[in-house]
């Protein structure tokens, strides 16, 4: 897909944020208006309700007070240019790209509360992966809430990939172990495996995670070689909460943004890099298989802007 058609999809996925966002930054930078401490105030009230975060927003409003002081923005229609350049220096992290192991298969934890999109987005990258022409197999570890395993076997077959279950109460463990043990002999050059869902701070679920890990490292070398954690983008500030739990319990190490196209929240990407240090390495842009796209922060801040 061609760089445009990125921005494009970006475009169309951020369409609520950027409505909310443009709009207030509209009611604020009016044209041939100064730059003072009044419009710095509205400007940060108006960063903090696109849930850019309160840190993000008190960071970004005092680099452009130093600005303001040196000379280098005077009228409001320059500070979007500089919230861009800004915005885009503070996403940019190579980490953003997926790690993927020396010799295959790449084993993908994925770790998420239920009704954030975990399944759909787990299918979304086993479409991604198999239209690149790689083998992808995915592990039915969430054994424990009801239909979760039929879910994830639809969900499989719509994406044309093999699957590895248990029956519904079996150790979650185990069927890692044996998903492993299958990758492995089937050549599989990723290894998706579903966890459950469970509230978060139930220490019993991080236990789970952790045994999870442990016999994944087991049977291949340097598994899992990600942690993502899925959100669910609709849920601003609250995303930055579960975030933090599964980052300390489970080792995150990279975040997947599920239904960005479906709220004016989407400023949370930046409050999750600025606040966690996590970079999102993927975006859910609808409901279709297709609707995803590796993170680019470029393009992000391009697409968020008018």
């Amino acid at each position: 897909m061609t760089a445009s058609k990125i921005i494009e999809r970006l475009r169309n996925g951020l369409a609520k944020t950027r409505a909310a966002l443009s709009g207030t930054l509209r009611s604020v930078l009016i044209s041939g208006r100064r730059v003072d401490r009044s419009l710095l105030d509205e400007l940060e009230e108006a960063l903090i309700s696109a849930d850019v975060g309160v840190d993000t927003s008190l960071r970004l409003v005092g680099h452009l007070g130093e600005a303001l002081r040196m000379g280098k923005v005077r009228h409001a229609e320059e500070v979007y240019a500089f919230l861009k350049g800004e915005l885009k220096r503070d996403l940019a992290d190579s980490a953003c790209a997926l790690t993927t192991a020396a010799g295959a298969p790449t084993v993908i934890l994925v770790v998420g509360i239920n009704g954030s999109g975990k399944t759909t987005s787990i299918a979304k990258l086993a479409h991604l992966f198999k239209g690149r022409g790689q083998k992808v197999l995915l592990s039915a570890s969430d054994t424990f809430r009801a239909a979760a395993i039929e879910q994830l076997e639809i969900w499989s077959e719509r994406a044309g990939v093999e699957m590895v279950r248990h029956k519904k109460g079996s150790d979650p463990a185990a069927v890692a172990y044996d998903a492993a043990d299958a990758a492995l002999a089937r050549g599989a050059h990723f290894l998706i495996v579903d966890t459950a869902g469970r509230i978060h701070t139930r220490s019993g679920l991080m236990r789970e995670l952790g045994k999870i890990k442990q016999v994944l490292g087991t049977k291949i070398p340097g598994a899992p070689h990600e942690v993502l954690l899925v959100l669910d983008a609709t849920t601003g500030q609250n995303a930055i909460s579960q975030a933090k739990l599964f980052k300390e319990a489970a080792g995150v190490t990279g975040i997947f943004l599920a239904k960005l196209d479906g709220t004016a929240k989407g400023g949370i990407v930046i409050a999750i890099k600025r606040e966690l240090n996590l970079p999102v390495k993927f975006v859910g842009l609808g409901e279709g298989l297709e609707d995803l796209e590796a993170f680019d922060s470029e393009k992000f801040v391009e697409a968020l802007f008018e």
